[in-house]
């Protein structure tokens, strides 16, 4: 059936017709925009449904660039401390979590953030393993690349001083004892993983549904998302999603990011970039160069302003690292790196150079540390960068005693790489950051967290509103080569629409954005979120 949106303020991000009020869409494509008017008077016959958007702002689909929809999942499934505020509230939800599991259960969990934690410091293992004395303990930071664990749970791996700890891993003692303090960095997690039962694919089925219809909550049309280490694999991953996208259409458009532990099987099923529909398609090969900020453990070309001893962790070699990108590129797949270090980055290049660009963009993911130098290296219509602007909100003030005054002010600068010309898609690598656009829109324009008054960390990189929304449209698109198909309100694009509670690119206070409320989203020309209306 033809629909005709009618009496909207619709800013389509097109330049043919930058704002309209109404849209005709048929067979999930829009085919036509104009007044209100003109669209009812010529596609207006008995056939077509007409839907008045009574005024409301409405942008095309949101795009979420780069998400672990596989992680939030879980978050419906663990223990989730997510904005806990000091150690001792962390303590008692473990403790009571614990209480409702039986002896040897494993309690699992994420989200602990010591930079938000009022004496800064984590728990110790003596601390953990007293509110969990039955059961072992996995509980992930709010980055994913450090760990926190019980005694049982090392005894589950079968732990011993001199046990070998993956390549980019470390397993933090303490300098006194030489005991494990229960803190794992980066891959040293893999020793404890495999010993953790893997959820039932009912399960993961039944909480990756929540989270594709929660990120539809908050305005996503579509999603980028890197999810086989959350949902069991490669097959298992493509499996779940196949069914509630495809069979069951759910609605949201996903793009997944396998990792490149998974290339043999891409190669044995026949899969690549690009492969699938509309809905559902494979994306890029996932790696990961360094670790995150919050631990040092992102890889730095000096070091630390507040360790001298640290430098980051890099991941791999580089020996390594170039064997794993020649063999995605034997498969013709674009490669999606996560690089938060100015090292990391420039290691990524300095091998990404030596590889001829294939049909999908690379993808450089986070890219927080920059030198002027790299930043050339990034303008390529075959490069392109995924940022999370909501992470200046999550990371300042404590990342400016990471990296010292100098070097802080060409991180996290957004406005300079879009002024170089660099191809850029917003995101928010949920469950790091909350899945929520209007969230990385606001830290985007204003540099800062919600309920801090101030000019905005480096408000020279501040975005604007237009900006900063084409990052999570346009920029979303080209970031999986579908600029020919979404990312504006355009003729014959695939008919994706946000509609908003105000009009985002009229605010007298960007943070109105804050108050601001998804009405419905729209995918398809259908509406798979609806603002329940208030009752009298």
């Amino acid at each position: 059936m033809r629909t005709i949106y009618t009496k909207g303020q619709i800013f389509t991000l097109d330049r043919m017709f930058p704002v309209v009020e109404s849209v005709v869409i048929d067979n999930g494509r829009f085919i036509d925009m104009g007044s209100t008017e003109e669209m009812v008077l010529q596609w207006g016959r008995h056939d077509a449904r007409v839907v008045n958007l009574e005024g409301k702002t409405a942008t095309p689909g949101l795009i979420e660039s780069h998400v672990h929809l596989g992680g939030v999942a879980l978050n419906f499934l663990n223990l989730d401390v997510t904005g806990v505020q000091s150690k001792v509230e962390m303590l008692e939800k473990i403790k009571e979590k614990a209480s409702t599991l039986q002896p040897g259960e494993w309690l699992l969990g994420r989200g602990w953030d010591e930079n938000l934690f009022t004496d800064s410091t984590i728990p110790t293992i003596e601390e953990l393993d007293a509110v969990t004395p039955h059961c072992p303990l996995f509980i992930s930071r709010i980055c994913g690349h450090a760990f926190l664990v019980n005694s049982k749970a090392l005894e589950m791996c079968h732990y011993h001083s001199m046990m070998t700890v993956p390549e980019g891993g470390t397993i933090v003692h303490d300098e006194r004892t030489g005991k494990p303090t229960g803190l794992l960095l980066e891959s040293a997690s893999e020793l404890i993983k495999k010993y953790i039962p893997e959820k039932s694919y009912s399960e993961l089925k039944w909480a990756a549904r929540q989270a594709v219809q929660f990120a539809m909550e908050k305005g996503l049309t579509s999603a980028h998302t890197n999810d086989p280490s959350f949902l069991n694999g490669f097959y298992q991953t493509y499996q779940i999603y196949n069914e509630l996208i495809n069979e069951e259409q759910l609605g949201l458009r996903c793009n997944l990011l396998m990792d490149y532990i998974y290339m043999k099987d891409l190669k044995e099923s026949g899969m690549y970039a690009g492969y699938g529909n509309e809905h559902l398609q494979i994306g890029a090969v996932k790696i990961f160069a360094d670790g995150a900020l919050g631990r040092r453990t992102a890889l730095l070309s000096k070091p630390y302003h507040d360790d001298p001893t640290s430098f980051g962790d890099a991941m791999f070699d580089q020996e390594t690292l170039y064997s794993i990108v020649n063999e995605a590129r034997k498969l013709g797949m674009p490669i999606a790196v996560h690089t938060i270090g100015d090292q990391a980055l420039e290691n990524v290049l300095n091998i990404l150079d030596q590889f001829p660009a294939v049909s999908y963009r690379d993808r450089l993911i986070h890219t927080q540390v920059l030198r002027e130098e790299l930043i050339p290296r990034l303008v390529s219509p075959n490069r392109m960068v995924d940022i999370q602007p909501r992470f200046v909100a999550g990371d300042f003030p404590w990342v400016q005693d990471r990296l010292g005054e100098s070097r802080i002010k060409l991180s996290y600068a957004w406005k300079t790489l879009l002024s170089a010309g660099v191809i850029c898609a917003g995101g928010s690598d949920a469950p790091v950051e909350p899945i929520d656009p209007l969230l990385g829109i606001h830290a985007a324009v204003t540099r800062k967290a919600p309920g801090e008054s101030h000019e905005g960390w480096n408000p020279s990189e501040k975005l604007t509103i237009e900006e900063a929304i084409k990052l999570f449209t346009i920029g979303g698109a080209y970031a999986t080569n579908e600029e020919m198909i979404k990312g504006t309100i355009s003729r014959g694009k695939l008919a994706d629409m946000t509609v908003f509670s105000k009009n985002i690119f009229d605010l007298e206070d960007p943070d109105e954005l804050l108050t601001t409320d998804i009405e419905q989203t729209i995918i398809d020309g259908k509406v798979t979120f609806e603002k329940a209306k208030a009752t009298k």
